[in-house]
């Protein structure tokens, strides 16, 4: 199958008046599209692109938050990036958990954070939802979570804000869930992976299968939290049958929420080291087992969504299900549709003003720009002093990627709502979609097959590739 995508990555049609299409776009025609309509997931997100690095004075940084906000829907993001130890599948780790980095780093962020909330930018909306990710948030002692907890407070929250604290079981004590609560957390999202107990040793988390049950249960149990578990299936070490354990194991937890994530070989993880080892014959005898191929993976997404469906459980998305409407899964939902996120702390990303946001990761350095006078013409005990690391100029597609984005991670898109020029210089696409089993056109509206659903970040990038290979020029321009 992988020499027959090699052959046809080339353009479809040679014909002049007709669009470019590629099978990296399409997808190849397949008796089995779950497996085979592409090679591998392409990538962990999608997107075109269209901005370029722009260079702000502390001073004109600074301007930003005292001009008013245009969005109608808001989040912020809060990063914590520590982590106890390092999974064998992921390449985001970054500082270890050492408890005196953490106390100075929550120290400063926390300033930053009433900082920030006292300025008119952030005065002028309110927010509908607060994600603190890392890293591992749950490392931080209960008295640390309580410290941003209440800086989130001071924020001008939506009633029914969604406020996410994400982590782990291990070490997540009573008194860290009790002062989670107190200080106004609502939803806690814990990446327990697998439930199988070697296969956890195996990715390098901790606890074992009967520990996590019993303590997912018992946090589920609270009246008005909402618990969600990550699992990912592809793991080594993961046959289909320890996989579907899995799947009754979550079930059996009674969290409110699940995500299924496919694994992804990202470059700078240990799994991908040992690859390369072994690709090279550096490494004589593979340390790790190999990770399940792209075939096997579909099936496991496949078993996934059967079983969470038959069950009762309501998808949200290509990934999230939910066991009842306890969970709304707010912040990835509005994420996914291009809203105005506020990043805070090292490493987080979003974006102001629509310009996209990303603050240096660095540890030192960016508690070294905490720390800096930039100009004592202004208050900087009234305005954030920061300068991020990245800022993007403005996407000129934002908006309507976002629209696209947010419609294929649904697994429907309605077509009404775009442009009809638009839907028509599309069709071409859509309908190689279509033959190729990944979505069903009826009307107006586009629904994704169970294959359009596993390959939904390969649709996404194809369509962006397709725009950008076959751009779109309305009459009406």
């Amino acid at each position: 199958m992988n020499n027959i995508h090699n052959s046809l990555n080339n353009e479809v049609s040679n014909d002049v008046n007709s669009p470019i299409l590629t099978p990296l776009m399409t997808g190849i025609s397949s008796p089995d599209p779950l497996k085979f309509a592409f090679t591998v997931k392409s990538a962990p997100h999608a997107g075109r692109g269209g901005s370029h690095p722009l260079n702000l004075t502390p001073q004109q940084w600074q301007t930003w938050w005292t001009s008013p906000t245009s969005a109608t829907q808001r989040a912020l993001y809060i990063h914590l990036p520590f982590c106890r130890k390092r999974c064998s599948f992921c390449n985001f780790f970054e500082n270890g958990s050492n408890p005196a980095r953490i106390i100075h780093y929550v120290d400063e962020l926390s300033k930053q954070l009433y900082i920030a909330s006292k300025t008119p930018f952030v005065q002028s909306g309110q927010f509908d939802t607060v994600y603190v990710g890392g890293g591992t948030p749950t490392d931080m002692q209960a008295s640390e979570i309580a410290i941003i907890g209440e800086a989130i407070q001071a924020f001008p929250l939506a009633k029914d804000a969604e406020i996410t604290l994400e982590g782990r079981i291990n070490g997540f004590t009573h008194a860290k869930f009790d002062a989670a609560l107190s200080s106004g957390f609502n939803r806690f999202s814990f990446g327990v992976q697998s439930f199988n107990t070697q296969v956890r040793l195996a990715a390098g988390r901790f606890d074992d299968r009967e520990t996590l049950i019993e303590r997912l249960q018992e946090l589920s149990e609270h009246p008005s939290a909402t618990i969600v578990a990550d699992l990912i299936f592809g793991l080594p070490g993961q046959t289909m049958e320890i996989w579907q354990q899995d799947l009754q194991d979550v079930i059996q937890s009674c969290v409110h929420g699940v995500d299924l994530y496919q694994l992804i070989g990202l470059q700078g993880t240990r799994l991908s080291h040992q690859a390369e080892k072994q690709a090279t014959n550096k490494q004589k005898q593979q340390t790790l087992a190999p990770a399940v191929d792209s075939q096997t993976r579909a099936s496991m997404y496949a078993a996934g969504a059967s079983l969470l469906e038959s069950s009762n459980w309501q998808r949200l998305s290509s990934c999230h299900w939910r066991r009842d409407n306890r969970e709304g899964s707010i912040y990835n939902s509005l994420a996914k549709s291009g809203i105005e996120i506020l990043p805070f702390g090292a490493g987080a990303g979003g974006n102001i003003h629509g310009h996209g946001i990303m603050n240096a990761r660095d540890l030192s350095h960016w508690h070294q720009a905490q720390s800096q006078v930039t100009d004592t013409s202004i208050a900087t005990d009234t305005l954030p002093s920061q300068v991020p690391g990245m800022i993007m100029s403005p996407n000129p597609s934002a908006a309507l990627d976002s629209q696209f984005k947010a419609g294929l991670d649904s697994g429907v898109l309605a077509l009404a709502n775009f442009d009809t020029e638009l839907v028509s210089h599309l069709m071409p696409l859509f309908s190689a979609w279509q033959t190729h089993g990944l979505v069903k056109i009826s009307g107006k509206i586009m629904t994704q097959t169970l294959a359009g659903r596993f390959w939904n970040v390969n649709l996404q990038t194809g369509l962006f590739a397709y725009l950008k290979q076959n751009p779109f020029e309305s009459c009406a321009s």
